[in-house]
């Protein structure tokens, strides 16, 4: 992890912005779903080079506005301003000006790679060290992390979708690198994004339960599940890369509570 302030697999996204000179900004515009781990992250990072924060959504419940959690909760504590819109990128597109930084939902843009440069770069010399060759996996939602990470290492990179499916987890890391190599797994069955469902939680407490970390209750499920069921594919040692991110973990738990499914 970059720094403890920053969320998941964003730190790494966001790590280029960390080291080049964004003193002619005074915004960030960005978009995404209400609970986005880059959300909090980006009002990390907006909030201690004071810029303003300006984020679009295309949906927030009656409850999460007069009772905020999670990420939503912590981005609005780090000075977020919001707008909801159906069209949430075109909406925000329409907030830019000569003075804003424009980040794509997910942070899923070029100068995301800068990150995975370093993180690639890091797993290599682990590598060495160790004398370990590794198959990788992680969990997607728009790609750019598994995309990035393939393209600057020579490991193979195994992934899955958590938001749409294998055709649209594979066009969006297309559209980052045309010539990419990962390969994408399909989970077990389909998942809605951020589904509530009793073998998703389940994993996540056995996870917690023999390993003592936490994971992230959105994407690391639907990877583990993927993983599990699809272990033939592997040749290598498995190398899982955490998604961080657990933060939003309160307001999922919540509603895994409010189901009847979680007693933490």
């Amino acid at each position: 992890m970059i720094d403890g302030d920053f969320n998941g697999n964003k730190a790494r996204k966001l790590e280029y912005f960390l080291h080049c000179d964004i003193s002619k900004f005074d915004k960030i515009v960005s978009y995404g779903s209400n609970q986005s781990n880059a959300m909090y992250s980006i009002s990390v990072f907006a909030k201690r080079h004071n810029l303003d924060f300006i984020y679009v959504c295309d949906h927030i419940g009656n409850k999460l506005k007069e009772n905020p959690v999670g990420n939503f909760k912590f981005a609005i504590e780090n000075g977020m301003k919001y707008f909801v819109d159906k069209d949430r990128e075109n909406f925000a597109k329409n907030l830019v000006d000569t003075k804003t930084l424009f980040i794509k939902e997910g942070v899923a843009q070029k100068e995301a790679e800068f990150g995975f440069i370093k993180q690639a770069e890091f797993i290599d010399n682990f590598s060495k060290k160790q004398n370990i060759k590794f198959d990788i996996f992680l969990p997607s939602g728009t790609g750019a992390s598994a995309a990035y990470l393939s393209k600057n290492i020579k490991f193979n990179v195994f992934t899955t979708p958590c938001v749409g499916d294998t055709n649209y987890l594979k066009e969006q890391i297309y559209e980052l690198d045309p010539s990419s190599k990962v390969q994408i797994l399909n989970p077990p069955k389909k998942y809605t994004f951020g589904d509530i469902k009793k073998e998703l939680y389940e994993i996540y407490k056995e996870l917690l339960d023999e390993t003592k970390i936490e994971f992230d209750l959105i994407y690391d499920p639907v990877g583990f599940l993927t993983l599990f069921s699809n272990l033939d594919k592997f040749k290598n040692p498995i190398l899982y890369i955490h998604q961080g991110g657990i933060i939003g973990n309160i307001s999922q738990l919540e509603r895994y509570k409010y189901k009847g499914i979680s007693n933490l």
